[in-house]
């Protein structure tokens, strides 16, 4: 058994388009999680039309996934940081206070694409960084840094129901640990920015955590707590993301790049993190505070 699940902005779903779906499909009764923004209904079989349905129901501004019925809430939530848990590229932020934002934004958007490689990428990046003031860290958190809308309802409704959650990110503990702090992560792990007294270096500390360590990391914690890649929720945006996404039990790429799209079977475009909620069936009366 399957489960179809429709998401939207708050406003943007209509009952007939669920309706229409439903009896395209020949699914089960539609539930609604919130009205005008998430409805599911059960089907029988993976419908042949899913990427078709999708691409059309992509261009109105609705995200729909089909994913197994069993097992749909996860134990561990694993979530990239940069463009997924924040708004912003945390790198693209400092290289903006140090005067080399466009050329910084350009080596990210091509690292998080896949076209570059990831630990190169970075290593050209921190290296525009040096000089920098050590205390422009706390004033780009302060001043440039928000959080992507519905992440603090995701971490606390999992954990509310016995979850684990862990940052994980190519960016760096600097930002890592006031944005797992702020949102209540139970871990964080990322890269070290290294210092020459008040100033970046332009260096990064190794080793450089990039795809392989984010897969390692969901290894090392499952482990640890008991549970396995299944029990695991994964969501990312960028190339780096793409190993944790496939390893963990639901994989969504969130506002993804087009070449990490291609790869993940569950991706939400227009929600925002509550999204990951809704596909794990619960409802919005069921979000933690």
């Amino acid at each position: 058994m399957y489960v179809a699940v429709l998401i939207s902005r708050p406003g943007g779903l209509e009952p007939p388009m669920v309706e229409a779906l439903r009896n395209a499909w020949g699914g089960g009764v539609a539930v609604w999680l919130n009205p005008g923004e998430a409805a599911e209904f059960d089907l029988p079989v993976l419908p042949d039309t899913l990427d078709a349905v999708r691409t059309d129901l992509d261009s109105v501004g609705v995200d729909v996934n089909v994913l197994p019925s069993a097992g749909r809430r996860k134990a561990m939530l694993l979530a990239d940081m940069d463009s997924t848990m924040i708004q912003q590229e945390c790198i693209d932020e400092l290289a903006d206070e140090a005067g080399v934002g466009a050329r910084v934004k350009d080596i990210t958007a091509r690292a998080m694409n896949g076209e570059l490689d990831f630990e190169g990428a970075l290593t050209e990046r921190v290296g525009l960084l040096k000089g920098l003031p050590v205390s422009v860290i706390d004033r780009v958190l302060d001043t440039r840094i928000t959080f992507m809308p519905g992440g603090a309802a995701l971490v606390a409704t999992m954990k509310a129901n016995g979850g684990h959650a862990a940052l994980v990110s190519g960016g760096f503990t600097a930002f890592t640990a006031r944005v797992a702090a702020a949102l209540g992560f139970d871990e964080n792990r990322a890269n070290t920015l290294l210092t020459d007294g008040d100033l970046l270096s332009g260096e990064v500390g190794r080793p450089i955590l990039g795809r392989e360590a984010k897969v390692q990391a969901l290894k090392e914690i499952t482990a640890r707590l008991g549970l396995s890649p299944a029990d695991v929720l994964a969501v990312g945006d960028g190339a780096n993301d793409l190993g944790m996404l496939g390893l963990a039990g639901m994989g969504v790429a969130l506002h993804a790049k087009p070449s990490v799209q291609a790869q993940c079977a569950l991706r939400v475009n227009h929600g925002d993190l509550s999204a990951l909620l809704y596909l794990q069936g619960y409802a919005r009366s069921d979000f933690a505070a």
